[in-house]
């Protein structure tokens, strides 16, 4: 894929196909985003927008890391497990997806190793297939394995961007297309996600560039705000993941949400600010601030509650 012409010059501390992802990502989302509709002006008397997210600024925005941040799990394994009930690989490979699901919700962060291994399977099974028909799955595989493990808190502070009128992205490893299928059905603006080769509307197998993972998603998030006119100084980013300290290091308000424990050490020693939204005893284990507030905590309970009625 030929360099984008609306990108402008800027310092590359990514890989050349880092960049290249990167930039393949941003391309991908502006053509797939949705216009965020100017939020209904506040009637007479009533109290003033909070300072954050500031209410009609323009050139501001959110960025949203997916695993783990917005969705409990990974959205890749969600995928394959739908795509195994629809015939489209052998049990052997549905165990293996099954162990890294519950390797990365065990540890609560992703292992390069596994991450690269769901990757090549994922691009070996849809190799041939319609990017139509995969979209029309992810749609369903949506609503039948990812829908319910949305975290409460994170949706929360997703929606509080879009009602002050700004710009809402998911960043993710995970497909573009299941990317933006996710991002349409909360309501956001679009996704960043990895981009996989097609000619001709049918997969090859192939990547464009890397996944969207570690410097790539920071890669993303330059390019895509180089195009929209975003002032990164004002914008915002949430992730779990440590790997994704450089996307977060780009922007004006880092958020850590439900951390690793590398990112909650960083997030610390920075002064970025951090929320939990996971169940009561693991939340123990990291600590939920006083900053979080009454909507962190509601958020973190009915999360909770959901995760304990799936158990019974």
């Amino acid at each position: 894929m030929a360099a984008l012409g609306w990108l402008v010059p800027r310092r590359r501390s990514a890989t050349a196909r880092s960049v290249l992802a990167g930039e393949a990502a941003a391309e991908a989302a502006r053509k797939t985003s949705r216009e965020v509709e100017a939020p209904v002006p506040g009637e007479a008397g009533k109290p003033a927008e909070p300072e954050f997210p500031v209410h009609g600024d323009t050139r501001a925005a959110a960025f949203f890391d997916l695993d783990n941040t917005i969705m409990q799990g990974a959205a890749l394994f969600h995928f394959g497990r739908g795509l195994y009930k629809r015939k489209f690989f052998h049990k052997r490979e549905l165990f293996r997806f099954a162990w890294q699901q519950a390797w990365f919700r065990l540890a609560g962060s992703e292992n390069a190793e596994h991450m690269q291994d769901a990757r090549d399977s994922a691009l070996s099974i849809v190799k041939g297939h319609r990017v139509s028909e995969l979209m029309e799955i992810g749609e369903e595989i949506y609503d039948e394995y990812m829908a319910g493990r949305i975290w409460p808190g994170t949706r929360a502070l997703a929606q509080a961007h879009l009602d002050a009128g700004q710009k809402v992205w998911l960043v993710t490893a995970a497909p573009v297309e299941t990317a933006t299928i996710i991002a349409c059905r909360l309501g956001l603006t679009g996704a960043l996600g990895t981009v996989a080769e097609s000619v001709d509307g049918v997969y090859t197998g192939r990547l464009v560039g890397e996944p969207l993972h570690g410097p790539a998603k920071a890669e993303a998030v330059r390019a895509l705000a180089a195009a929209e006119d975003l002032d990164l100084s004002r914008c915002a980013a949430y992730s779990d993941s440590a790997n994704d300290i450089p996307m977060l290091s780009l922007v004006g308000h880092p958020y850590a949400i439900n951390p690793d424990s590398r990112l909650r050490a960083h997030a610390r020693q920075r002064g970025w600010r951090l929320r939990d939204y996971r169940t009561g005893r693991k939340a123990a284990k990291v600590g939920i601030p006083a900053a979080a507030g009454v909507g962190a905590v509601a958020g973190g309970a009915a999360a909770a509650m959901a995760i304990q009625r799936r158990r019974r």
